[in-house]
């Protein structure tokens, strides 16, 4: 018995000397082709290596985080790591693939993993390979654990928010990239505005606030209010009104965008219409009536001079067959100032 005790022990200390680093006193920071990583201080949290693909034992093992694309991994795994930091790709190469599992074959690929190229075959032998998704490829089952995440370019041409499988290196490259506004919808798929009612909206109510944005930011009380800031969340919506993240294109499939946006779109319309007088002082009257409330060119009943920018309301400008009246006294003056004798004619 005591042998047999003491054989245990032997057996527990030589696994628990198997798990441990070899060195305790390892670097608070190191960096890894490209990578950041940063060591943990949690013990109890269980986590899964990604190099590896074993449990990571915080009590007894040191362990590391990038800051940029949070891989993880054990301290004895870090130069092991062949892949990349993905947060340099996302800075360097801030683009999806929007072609939709744009698979080339197996052959393609050597019948090796496409991350760490191991062999890999179909038929699990010697190892399985798993597709993803969003690149196409054919990954091994230490690279690839069957993760789920929304693919771009099924959202954008088919409005198709179903999760599919994709590699680990694609799931923490679309998690960087979910809330980057680079896709120009009317560019990839202009008809998906005819077919997602809420997309519309949207487009109405981000043109609207960019016709907004001039108020704010020549108006002390709006500036001082930070009006704008509203939106620092979606920066983009007050820089143009053609860019959409793939953030923005979920908000928008669950409705929460656009009620997000038409809070905002309400607020921003109170401030320029009844609480600022400066504001207000900066609207129109409709020279062709000249009847009728004062106007704004994000007023849902006008239209803006393309030329000129002047509002009128709707039915009279297109029931007028004339040009804008502005335009027409900015084309006299201009005339009037060519016509007019300088000073060596009179002499």
């Amino acid at each position: 018995m005591g042998r047999e005790s003491s054989c245990s022990r032997l057996t527990c200390d030589a696994s628990r000397a198997s798990l441990q680093d070899p060195s305790e006193d390892e670097p608070n920071i190191r960096v890894l082709l490209e990578h950041r990583f940063y060591k943990e201080k949690s013990k109890s949290v269980k986590q899964t290596c990604d190099k590896c693909n074993t449990i990571i034992w915080g009590l007894i093992q040191t362990w590391y985080t990038c800051t940029g694309c949070y891989y993880r991994c054990h301290s004895k795994c870090l130069n092991l790591i062949s892949k990349p930091c993905v947060r340099s790709k996302v800075s360097h190469q801030a683009e999806y693939e929007l072609n939709i599992c744009p698979e080339t074959g197996l052959d393609s690929q050597d019948y090796r993993c496409a991350e760490c190229r191991a062999p890999i075959s179909l038929r699990g032998v010697p190892s399985e390979a798993r597709q993803c998704d969003y690149t196409g490829q054919y990954y091994c089952s230490h690279c690839h654990w069957n993760d789920l995440a929304v693919i771009p370019a099924r959202v954008v041409h088919n409005w198709d928010f179903e999760p599919r499988k994709v590699s680990r290196c694609s799931m923490r490259y679309l998690a960087l990239m979910v809330s980057r506004p680079v896709l120009r919808l009317r560019e990839i798929n202009p008809l998906l505005f005819n077919y997602v009612e809420g997309l519309v909206e949207i487009r109405k109510l981000r043109q609207d606030i960019l016709l907004m944005k001039p108020y704010f930011i020549t108006c002390k009380e709006a500036m001082e209010a930070r009006l704008l800031l509203q939106l620092q969340d979606r920066q983009h919506f007050v820089e143009n009104d053609e860019m959409y993240s793939v953030q923005d294109l979920l908000d928008a499939h669950t409705g929460r965008l656009g009620c997000s946006l038409t809070e905002t779109h309400t607020l921003f319309a109170k401030h320029i219409k009844l609480d600022c007088e400066r504001c207000q002082a900066k609207g129109f009257v409709c020279e062709l009536c000249r009847e009728g409330d004062v106007l704004f060119p994000f007023d849902s009943h006008t239209s803006v001079c393309t030329d000129c920018c002047a509002v009128f309301h709707r039915d009279c400008y297109y029931d007028n067959s004339t040009t804008c009246p502005k335009c027409a006294r900015l084309t006299l003056r201009k005339q009037s100032l060519f016509q007019e004798p300088g000073p060596d004619v009179d002499a």
